[in-house]
This record gives structure tokens, sequence and C-alpha cells, in this order.
């Protein structure tokens, strides 16, 4: 479950606020908020940074709450290597991982060069085979897995 509620209130910040931050709607982040629609990378970079979180706490992948400030832009050449990685750790071939993820070799292939920023999408499916944390995909943490709590 996403914590943008939660983050939003703790820094007594209202939808208005938020949406104009991000240069959206109102409407289009009340339908994240609400997780109606997904919120594209781009968006869940520059929400982390607004409130200063790991961005696998914000999505609800872990309970494990990092405070994080990076800088304002993803340097997509950081993402492309890091999902290139991804996919040659897993030893398979671009027709194998693309046939996994449902997707087309020159949708990946635009990823892995940087041509295109990953979607989020993607980037959520592929913490559900890796544990690889969104921070570290995105480039805003060096920290390779998802932070996992120990529930004694």
């Amino acid at each position: 479950m996403l914590k943008l509620e939660q983050l939003r209130y703790e820094h007594d910040f209202t939808k208005r606020k938020v949406s104009k931050l991000l240069n959206v709607s109102e409407s289009m982040y009340c339908r994240w908020e609400n997780e109606m629609a997904i919120i594209p990378s781009r968006r869940i970079y520059e929400l982390a940074n607004y409130y200063h979180v790991n961005i696998d706490y914000m999505m609800g992948l872990t309970a494990y709450r990092i405070e994080l400030i990076t800088s304002d832009e993803i340097d997509i050449k950081v993402v492309s290597t890091r999902v290139r990685e991804i996919r040659e750790g897993m030893n398979e071939t671009l027709n194998q991982f693309t046939k996994r993820l449902n997707t087309s070799s020159s949708t990946w292939s635009a990823y892995e060069t940087g041509k295109v920023l990953i979607l989020s999408a993607f980037l959520l499916e592929l913490t559900k085979f890796t544990d690889y944390s969104l921070d570290w995909m995105l480039g805003r943490s060096n920290d390779k897995y998802i932070h996992k709590v120990d529930r004694k």
C-alpha cells in the first residue's frame, strides 16, 4: 500500500500543493494516491525527493524508512545501466526477458540504452522477482536490495 497520503499529511501538504509541485492535475495526483493509476517513474522519483524518503518505503515495498536526499534529476544513464545489469544478472537473453515481462525487445532495448526512461510498472514488476530496490534501480541509492524489516 502506497504511503503517499501519510507522507502528504506528515508534511502538511494538500493534494493541490503536491499536484502543483509535480505540475500535474489534482485529479491525476488523487488517482495516484488512491492507487487508481500507476505513478510514472519520474514522478515517483520527484515525490521521494520532496518527502526525503526512500522510494521503496513510499511505494509500500518495505516498512524500512530511510531519509534520502538526492539529485533533482534522474540520471537515465545510471538507470539504463542498472536495468541492463538486472537482465544480464538473470542470465536471460533480451527475448527471454521481454517475454517474461510481456513487452517487446525494442521497448526493452530503449530502456537499456537510455533512449527512454523505464516505466514504473516494469520497475515494480522487477522488484517482484529480484527484490532489487526501486531506489537502486532509479539511481537514488547504491543499496541494491529492498531492506526487509525483521518481524520477530
